[in-house]
């Protein structure tokens, strides 16, 4: 009889083991990567070479990304090789500011007093993190 019982029990906590199932969601990828470059050309200067800026137009990045998302900027000056910004690279402070449309990036002696070179060309990866409220 103890045996019938134990094999019951077994049978019940197998059932049961066996119908539990795990459920997993994943939720949406609602990131987007943004490719783009600089160049030598499109730095302009007001302050004799102290501040360099170049603008970037950025359609994905309309009034909802500019409001709620994240915005992430990587530069490289070196084939595959991607530095996020802010950043100071070779004695040059890079930074940005972004506005619906619209990517800002500047670059400027880590000192803030002395002229900097034009910093060049160069690859830029923007990527929008969008955020669930």
């Amino acid at each position: 009889m103890k045996r019938i019982i134990s094999i019951l029990c077994l049978a019940i906590v197998i059932l049961t083991a066996s119908s539990c199932q795990t459920e997993n969601s994943v939720a949406p990828n609602n990131n987007l990567t943004i490719l783009t470059s600089v160049s030598t050309n499109g730095w302009s200067t007001l302050d004799n070479g102290k501040t360099w800026k170049q603008s970037i137009s950025v359609p994905e990045l309309d009034s909802y990304a500019n409001d709620n998302a994240g915005v992430l900027v990587y530069l490289s000056f070196t084939a595959g090789v991607y530095e996020q910004i802010p950043e100071v690279f070779n004695g040059v402070s890079y930074s940005y500011i972004h506005e619906r449309g619209l990517l800002t990036i500047y670059a400027q002696a880590y000192s803030g007093n002395l002229t900097t070179p034009n910093p060049g060309s160069g690859n830029v990866k923007i990527v929008l993190v969008d955020s669930n409220q």
